[in-house]
């Protein structure tokens, strides 16, 4: 039998964690799940766009799961990412301005964190772990 091939599609940037949950679907498993709101753009005003995101890569649900106390704490996540299999699903507004106007949410799976800033401080990858690499 011969093996799949897969096309795949990354997207790498970075951006602040939000809203990280344990998901729980009537249907299969329950996963864990956050927000990454990517910057690009000019750098003096950069544009946001947010992902919903499925925390899939081991290191980097071990790294979202510790993220919620210092969410809870309204301290500034940012990191650097790698997403894949992105899709765009639609969904209607419960309530607000926009209650009834249909909306656009892009779902990917979190692959990678390469690293993590709180309030600026770089926290991962540990300064150790940097400095065997630059050994």
């Amino acid at each position: 039998m011969s093996e799949k091939s897969y096309f795949d599609l990354h997207i790498t940037g970075l951006g602040y964690v939000n809203r990280v949950r344990e998901v729980r679907p009537k249907r299969g498993e329950p996963f864990l799940a956050c927000d990454v709101v990517a910057i690009h753009g000019d750098a003096e005003q950069p544009e946001r766009t947010r992902f919903d995101c499925r925390v899939a890569g081991q290191e980097a649900q071990r790294l979202v799961e510790a993220m919620p106390t210092h969410l809870e704490q309204n301290r500034k996540v940012l990191i650097g990412f790698k997403l894949g299999d992105l899709y765009a699903e639609s969904f209607t507004y419960a309530d607000g301005e926009k209650a009834g106007e249909t909306g656009i949410s892009l779902k990917a799976r979190l692959l990678k964190i390469s690293w993590v800033r709180i309030d600026g401080e770089k926290v991962y990858p540990p300064v150790e772990a940097r400095n065997q690499e630059t050994a």
